[in-house]
């Protein structure tokens, strides 16, 4: 069991969503120190000031560019220093975009993958030899249900999401086979309510821009579970040492058809999610 009073955890992407209700529980559940980390300021203050009110452990705030390697790096170091190193690490920063593989430009591809699968490596990497050497922590990579199944529009996402779960089930049977005793799990969120939908990047095509905030709501009817619940299932999940961990009723039921369909899956959510008025057509 990996305990979560008294640890030092490090979360990144802390400054609204999911990042912020993790920081919520630790604090809530006894942890001794939160670092939590963001790009947004303004944000991660607000993140700082709600926990702040809930618990006795020490929030730490720190600006961090995932995408930046050295900077990781040196936050980690500036840890090991500081408090020990960190006992659990959630490498939970991530973005979105929207575009078909034809419009997508490689610069809003690189920007996906920077920050959503090179967070997660350099995250995972500049922490890992301190929890090798003490033989004890726990890495927790947040991949999503769309690291499962493959929707149009969305291969960018895919691409990174997907890679972090090879990354992370390949990490985890190497600290099995060589004994480390650092535990290590993938989280695969179904539809949680964040403002990942919002922030997203869109294909440059005036008809997906001018319908971005539709795009933005036919999300949030989708997403049906709280960030505040999701955090609770991956801690949950993090105490039991799960090395895999879904998140709503959604990702259990299409992590159950890609598993039934592994090919045809696509032509049954095809049907599921058209509109009303066209499946009835």
């Amino acid at each position: 069991m990996t305990q979560i009073a008294g640890k030092t955890i490090f979360i990144t992407g802390c400054a609204s969503g999911i990042g912020r209700g993790l920081v919520k529980y630790a604090i809530e559940h006894g942890a001794a120190r939160v670092i939590a980390t963001d790009v947004d300021s303004v944000g991660l203050g607000k993140t700082a000031e709600i926990a702040g009110a809930l618990g006795t452990g020490i929030i730490e705030t720190h600006l961090l560019d995932v995408s930046d390697k050295d900077a990781v790096y040196a936050l980690a170091d500036s840890i090991k220093a500081d408090h020990g190193g960190a006992d659990i690490v959630i490498n939970n920063a991530g973005v979105a975009l929207f575009a078909e593989v034809h419009e997508m430009t490689y610069q809003d591809f690189e920007w996906v993958m920077d920050i959503d699968f090179w967070g997660m490596v350099y995250g995972t990497k500049a922490f890992l030899p301190h929890m090798i050497e003490r033989k004890a922590g726990h890495i927790v990579n947040v991949s999503s249900i769309f690291g499962m199944i493959a929707v149009p529009g969305n291969s960018a996402y895919h691409a990174a999401k997907f890679a972090i779960r090879g990354f992370t089930e390949s990490l985890r049977t190497e600290m099995v086979r060589n004994e480390t005793g650092v535990e290590i799990s993938c989280v695969h969120p179904g539809g949680i309510k964040t403002n990942v939908a919002r922030n997203a990047r869109l294909a440059q095509n005036e008809e997906l821009l001018a319908r971005k905030d539709e795009i933005a709501k036919g999300f949030d009817d989708f997403a049906r579970t709280t960030a505040e619940e999701a955090a609770r299932v991956i801690f949950t999940g993090i105490e039991k040492n799960n090395p895999r961990i879904l998140i709503g009723g959604d990702a259990r039921f299409l992590d159950r058809i890609q598993r039934l369909m592994p090919i045809r899956y696509h032509k049954l959510l095809g049907r599921l999610f058209r509109d009303p008025e066209e499946r009835a057509s």
